[in-house]
């Protein structure tokens, strides 16, 4: 499981709200919740997790404000209200705190995993030096 955390450290508890379609583009591109929170330049998954904590009537009132943003979906455009009530009833009700904490403690095993490589490597430096010395006679 720790492995899978690593790889996909996202809490899959947003899927069905940050995959969940917005309209169409003016190019005709599918929009998500997930790329119309790119093109905000925000993180989709933390903005989610931020939605979930408010509850629906706050979210929905959030969602509003962000997708009002979003200049490029005529959908949007037209009733961004509706949109976001819809999509605030996706997120879920009570955030899955063990799926969170194992992400995030993944991710700290995995930064503690490379701090410990980088480590060894300099003390097998140290060591090489050490060993080889560094005389400069040349024999």
């Amino acid at each position: 499981m720790a492995t899978n955390a690593v790889l996909d450290p996202h809490n899959h508890d947003f899927d069905r709200f940050l995959h969940a379609s917005v309209g169409e583009d003016r190019k005709g591109n599918g929009v998500t919740v997930l790329s119309a929170l790119a093109r905000l330049n925000l993180d989709p998954w933390q903005e989610a997790r931020d939605l979930a904590a408010l509850g629906r009537g706050a979210a929905g009132a959030r969602l509003v404000a962000l997708l009002s943003r979003v200049r490029d979906v005529p959908a949007l455009e037209q009733d961004d209200g509706m949109v976001a009530q819809e999509l605030a009833g996706l997120l879920p009700d009570q955030v899955n705190q063990a799926t969170a904490g194992s992400a995030s403690g993944a991710k700290g095993w995995a930064m503690s995993t490379g701090l410990i490589w980088t480590l060894m490597a300099v003390l097998f430096f140290a060591t090489q030096l050490f060993f080889t010395g560094s005389s400069g006679s040349g024999e």
